[in-house]
């Protein structure tokens, strides 16, 4: 096996691929979040106008809050946009604030993994009890399982912005 991160076959030449699926998910979540905004205020109008408001609107925001969320996560990782506080660490040589941010990266890795793991026990659990919402009876199973796949695909992403950065020193 080659050392050559460039070789091909490797992550590296996979990531402008991840890259791209990531910001398409990313602009999925936008959209998402854009229509639960209109399914709102469409709500809104409904109940104000004509006393009748959208049937379980609550259950179709808080999913698809959720799942925007997560949706938004894996990009924000990649793009670096996550708050950092680096008070600590502006003396620190580049080199070392990299390394330091890498570390950080696999430790937020590490928490996406259990997320997903959470969520994925929590999918199952409601596929296998059959949990619907109160008012609509939708299953949620499908819900949070799309959650943990965005969890995993924030794993992928906070592992490629570690590797960046250690690849890069910078």
């Amino acid at each position: 096996m080659s050392d050559d991160p460039t070789a091909p076959g490797t992550l590296w030449q996979a990531q402008p691929a991840i890259d791209r699926a990531i910001g398409w998910v990313a602009i999925s979540g936008g959209l998402l979040a854009l229509g639960v905004a209109a399914l709102v205020s469409i709500s809104v109008l409904g109940r104000w106008l004509f006393s009748s408001p959208i049937e379980g609107d609550f259950e179709f925001v808080k999913m698809a809050t959720a799942l925007a969320v997560f949706c938004c996560l894996p990009y924000t990782q990649v793009q670096r946009g996550n708050i950092m506080v680096d008070s600590l660490t502006t003396r620190l040589p580049a080199r070392g604030r990299a390394l330091l941010d890498a570390l950080w990266d696999l430790v937020y890795a590490g928490v996406a993994a259990l997320m997903a793991h959470g969520l994925a026990t929590g999918a199952l659990e409601a596929l296998n009890s059959r949990e619907t919402t109160m008012q609509l009876q939708l299953l949620v199973w499908p819900a949070i399982f799309l959650c943990a796949l965005l969890a995993l695909l924030l794993v992928l992403s906070a592992l490629i912005s570690a590797a960046r950065l250690i690849r890069s020193g910078t």
